[in-house]
């Protein structure tokens, strides 16, 4: 199976100032173009020990501090960047040949920003998220849809929903993004921004702390090789 890529080229006079703005630039088109949930991304990270393990997530916030999913911390992934914080995103938007390759580290985010987002989610989503143990064992789907329909009983609809205590944010701050644009005989072009650490700038920043890192950083735009 191959498919040759006949797309229009990415030049570095094409690219916007810094990656958050080139990253809204391409998500709008990729959104006007038809293409279904753009958002959906593939999230990577590692245990302690390097095993990696992949999965789709939709992303739900970006600007300029970072790139924010929510899930269960006591999830796969969640215990994963408790103990190794590097993590790739990739969103593999294949009918428009394109994609985009984030690198950095995650970090939760505030609390009240979680609940704030928490309280948007529709009501099935919101008991979806204490009824499911994310990744650990279930003996059947009637035990996970009997957890369900218990909550359901204990919160009916119309009533508030707290935020379970191990669900919430992570927020990549990247220090890679790479622009990939499909070209015909495999020559594609990959645009990379990478991050340059000026004073202040970092991961290690608290999570109510996120630095803007279209102040806090400066960024050099190198091409790869396809």
């Amino acid at each position: 199976m191959r498919a040759q890529y006949r797309a229009e080229g990415l030049d570095e006079s094409d690219l916007a100032d810094s990656p958050h703005e080139q990253f809204a630039r391409w998500f709008t088109q990729a959104g006007q173009s038809g293409l279904h949930e753009p958002n959906a991304m593939v999230v990577s990270t590692a245990d302690a020990a390097g095993r990696p393990s992949s999965r789709t997530v939709l992303l739900k916030q970006y600007d300029a501090r970072g790139f924010v999913f929510f899930t269960n911390y006591a999830s796969r992934k969640g215990r994963d960047l408790a103990e190794n914080a590097h993590i790739s995103l990739l969103f593999p938007w294949h009918p428009i040949a394109r994609q985009v390759i984030i690198g950095g580290t995650a970090e939760r985010i505030g609390r009240d920003e979680t609940a704030a987002y928490f309280r948007g989610r529709p009501h099935g989503s919101q008991l979806g998220a204490w009824a499911s143990a994310q990744s650990t064992v279930v003996a059947s789907r009637a035990e996970l849809d009997r957890a369900y329909e218990e909550l359901v009983v204990r919160y009916p609809e119309g009533e508030q929903v707290p935020a379970p205590p191990h669900w919430g944010g992570f927020r990549v701050v990247p220090d890679s993004m790479e622009f990939w644009q499909g070209r015909d005989n495999r020559l594609h072009d990959r645009l990379r921004y990478v991050r340059e650490e000026t004073a202040g700038t970092g991961a290690g920043a608290g999570a109510d702390e996120a630095v803007d890192l279209t102040v806090a950083a400066a960024w050099r735009i190198e091409r790869l090789c396809p």
